[in-house]
């Protein structure tokens, strides 16, 4: 046993095994010999310098997923084989769930018991859920005027190229590169510079699972280089990418500058979590703060403008403040840690300043807004009182463990301050009145709602956003359906007794 009461076998942290660029097979130094430092959050120590790819490296992975797409056996592959080999795969990433755990709580300052028991078994569980889907792909018969016979083909897009974010390297590896290898794609895919340990080890299991050189090359670098190479390349036939508004904006006039590629966007969101007078209190208060705590905040989907009605308001910030005090900060590693460091210096000292704005704004201070010790990343969970609707934390992203509360009197209100965003992800609903539910949901705008409970995330429910959340579906069937493409074949019908 460690110092934390952690068993030791269990704690060890692996040694990095894969640093360099996953490109048409095997690993390789960028064309450059340009590395970066990947940093522990914990203790904002290096752990390990990774190859950093540029343009070049790009260039060099898109040649080779075109000739896989254009040449190679996985478009032709049966759709079955296909399956196979990824349910392979699926089953490699289980046989590996420690080790990948440590990756992700190492670089990204996630729990790692989160990790080991949700996390990264439900990665291996999404890639089960598209290869299952991968033999039932298929067009219509039509049955157009008179003298033809037409049917539709659902066929790959080409070359994909992946852009992901840091808060869930593993969940987002997966959502993107499943559906895209079950339609029968090839890809580039670019993880985040905070997080490229597991994409990595990611890319090994694949190649060990079968899966052919060229059809997934990992590429780590920055943004401003390597992504902006995935979005203007000529030879990409689409782009994926989640991340801020913001880039998203630069991801599509890139696209549209390039080769006009059709993109999907699934970016930020203000979240509003409604709680009404009749909701279970105490439900009501686990979810309220669940839904801006969990993952440190740093989750797109996160309720981070909670309304609660006038009736019960008081009462539930109370008990609100009370639990948000009780919530332990501390090492991802300790199975009684709640909550672990924000990913990087960067995000830390973005979440304080908000934290420091709202007050200047005016709003009361409730509870934390303060870093947890001297060393790493670490945030105390925050909650804000007489907020206004207007004010610079209830409509900005914060991207961590930060609570706007506001109160509402009458179900109309709390639909407009719903939908007083520019933002249109998700949204929470806590109510025990069926009429309430059904008005909400009819209401708000937005791709996702929960009533009366919140991340309930299943490989089978379409995710995505409206307004500038962007658009596009990363799970579900529809996640499938942007990597094909619709191809109309037409026939004439010759002596057709019918003319």
């Amino acid at each position: 046993m460690n110092s934390n009461g952690y068993p030791a076998s269990s704690f060890k942290i692996p040694t990095v095994k894969f640093t360099k660029l996953f490109i048409n097979g095997h690993f390789v130094d960028s064309l450059s010999g340009g590395e970066f430092e990947t940093i522990d959050p914990r203790t904002g120590e290096v752990i390990a310098r990774i190859a950093e790819g540029t343009k070049e490296d790009i260039d060099l992975a898109v040649k080779a997923s075109r000739l896989a797409f254009d040449h190679g056996p996985w478009p032709r592959m049966p759709a079955v084989e296909r399956a196979r080999i990824m349910m392979k795969w699926a089953d490699l990433i289980d046989q590996h769930v420690e080790e990948i755990a440590a990756l992700d709580a190492i670089d990204a300052g996630k729990l790692y018991h989160m990790l080991k028991a949700i996390e990264i078994p439900a990665t291996a569980n999404t890639i089960r859920y598209y290869a299952g889907a991968a033999d039932k792909i298929h067009g219509e018969v039509l049955k157009p005027a008179r003298e033809f016979h037409a049917y539709t083909l659902l066929e790959p897009v080409g070359v994909v190229g992946h852009i992901i974010p840091w808060n869930f390297p593993s969940i987002m590896f997966v959502s993107k590169v499943s559906p895209c290898l079950a339609a029968g794609c090839t890809m580039v895919l670019k993880p985040a510079e905070q997080t490229p340990l597991s994409a990595l080890f990611y890319a090994h299991l694949a190649k060990l699972a079968g899966i052919p050189d060229g059809v997934l090359n990992v590429v780590p670098g920055f943004g401003a280089t390597a992504g902006a190479a995935i979005c203007s390349d000529m030879d990409i036939d689409k782009v994926s990418f989640t991340g801020s508004t913001e880039v998203g904006r630069e991801v599509m006039r890139a696209a549209a500058n390039s080769n006009l590629k059709p993109v999907s966007l699934e970016l930020g969101g203000k979240s509003p979590f409604i709680i009404f007078d009749d909701a279970d209190l105490d439900k009501a208060v686990e979810l309220a703060l669940m839904a801006v705590v969990y993952n440190k905040g740093e989750v797109c989907a996160a309720g981070s403008r909670v309304f609660v009605q006038e009736g019960i308001y008081d009462e539930f910030e109370k008990r609100l403040v009370e639990k948000a005090k009780a919530w332990v900060v501390g090492d991802p590693f300790d199975p009684n840690v709640q909550q672990g460091p924000q990913v990087d210096k960067k995000q830390f000292e973005k979440i304080l300043s908000y934290i420091e704005h709202g007050k200047r704004e005016g709003a009361t201070l409730l509870t934390g807004g303060k870093r947890v010790g001297n060393k790493g990343y670490y945030i105390e969970p925050t909650i804000f009182s007489n907020v206004k609707e207007d004010m610079l934390i209830a409509q900005d992203e914060i991207f961590g463990p930060v609570i706007a509360l506001m109160k509402f009197k009458t179900i109309e209100e709390a639909i407009k301050s719903a939908n007083n965003s520019r933002y249109g992800l998700v949204a929470g609903v806590v109510t025990k009145s069926l009429d309430t539910a059904n008005t909400m949901s009819r209401s708000i705008r937005a791709g996702v709602v929960w009533i009366n409970c919140y991340f309930a995330f299943e490989n089978d429910i379409p995710y995505g956003g409206c307004k500038m959340s962007g658009f596009g579906k990363d799970s579900g069937l529809e996640a499938l359906h942007k990597y094909l493409h619709v191809k109309s074949v037409v026939t004439p019908i010759y002596n057709s007794p019918w003319l």
